[in-house]
């Protein structure tokens, strides 16, 4: 254990300390079994190791990476055990989809030593909970840590301390930036290149993020769902239709049948893509989200994934519906509309350019549209970069 102390030291002294994501003071961190699920790159590691060196005893706390050398020759259960009996209260696992049997180790500890707590983070494909050999749900409270919102790569990049807003206040207009000498739209079209992942500071950021892509598909999501290599590869050839063509409104049948996938295996491989992070799925009005006939169209998570994995710039007409839905499904159901764009507890938005006109939600019952290269709101028609600001 003498190794993984060494380890933990030494990652506690290289985490960041000046910037702290607000979405950390909105997780429960006294449950005695945390899990933190996202895609590669959100920031879990470093929002853990953040909370420790702020908030815990550090001499009786422990952060782990699942696959550390050490589990070569030991056990979570053996370590567990070994940690609590030198006087260890808190016990932070990272990385934790690349242990195998992951889950029934977890219960075992939670159920076998209850002076333990135990905070674990993973790939946000374990929400799927398939193949899990043991059920954590009435035992784990799990949150799904997203991306950096336009408000917190502002508060990062230029030290701000912006509030976060309302949708109420949004479609009125009134969100918190500091207009004068800033201008809202020349930070917007940098985040949206390079802002959504807390690294896009790093030097080839566009290399790094491909490789997180490619290690979630090509790893991460085969060895959770225990996939063949060949199925594997079918799920690369996937991911990579998808990316060259959204929004991708769903043709299961010539799907399946251009990448020799079963028609039968096709809604898991979309499941897998969109619970890993990588892909946004936007059911059709008055359907449930995980029923796989009723998607309205598929779109990438977010616009740094697009402008990673493109040949050339992405249209920006499919950036501004990304964004939109990227940001508002966190707060919100967001499903298509039939008479417009998206929907939202009942009120109608259309996305488009600053030029983008009302024909599209004349017949709404509250209509809005969402316009790209504005600073300022104008009646119903809001600058798509104030939706940055609802988390």
């Amino acid at each position: 254990m003498e190794s993984l102390i060494t380890t933990y030291r030494l990652s506690l002294d290289m985490a960041p300390d000046a910037f702290v994501r607000s979405f950390h003071d909105k997780i429960n961190w006294n449950n005695r079994l945390l899990g933190l699920v996202g895609q590669k790159g959100v920031g879990k590691s470093t929002l853990i190791l953040q909370h420790i060196k702020r908030h815990d005893d550090v001499s009786k706390s422990l952060y782990v990476q699942a696959d550390d050398f050490y589990f070569a020759g030991h056990t979570l259960v053996d370590l567990a055990r070994d940690f609590m009996k030198n006087g260890g209260q808190r016990l932070y696992i990272d990385e934790i989809h690349k242990y195998k049997g992951w889950s029934t180790e977890i219960k075992m500890i939670y159920d076998q030593l209850p002076m333990l707590s135990v905070v674990y983070s993973g790939s946000s494909i374990l929400d799927i909970k398939k193949g899990s050999k043991a059920d954590l749900s009435r035992r784990a409270v799990e949150y799904t840590i997203p991306g950096l919102s336009f408000r917190e790569y502002l508060n990062l990049t230029q030290g701000w301390n912006l509030a976060e807003a309302t949708l109420n206040d949004i479609l009125a207009g009134k969100v918190d930036f500091p207009f004068g000498k800033h201008r809202p739209l020349v930070y917007y079209k940098q985040y949206l290149r390079a802002g959504y992942y807390p690294y896009f500071a790093e030097p080839d950021f566009r290399i790094k993020l491909n490789q997180a892509i490619t290690a979630t598909v090509e790893d991460d999501i085969p060895k959770y769902a225990d996939m063949p290599v060949a199925s594997a590869v079918k799920l690369k050839r996937l991911m990579y239709v998808l990316a060259k063509s959204v929004p991708f409104k769903p043709n299961y049948s010539n799907l399946s049948r251009d990448l020799e996938i079963g028609r039968n295996q096709l809604p898991d491989y979309i499941a897998y893509l969109e619970k890993s992070g990588l892909l946004n799925a936007l059911p059709a009005k008055g359907s449930g989200d995980a029923i796989l006939n009723k998607i309205e169209k598929i779109y990438l998570n977010n616009s740094n994934i697009a402008y990673a994995v493109a040949d050339s710039n992405p249209d920006e007409g499919t950036i501004r519906e990304t964004m939109f839905l990227t940001w508002m499904r966190e707060k919100f159901r967001v499903t298509a509309s039939d008479i417009s764009d998206f929907e939202v507890d009942g009120r109608t938005f259309v996305v488009g350019g600053k030029s983008k006109g009302k024909k599209q939600i004349l017949t709404a019952d509250e209509g809005y549209i969402v316009a790209d290269n504005m600073e300022y709101a104008v009646g119903n028609k809001i600058p798509i970069w104030m939706f940055g600001f609802l988390y």
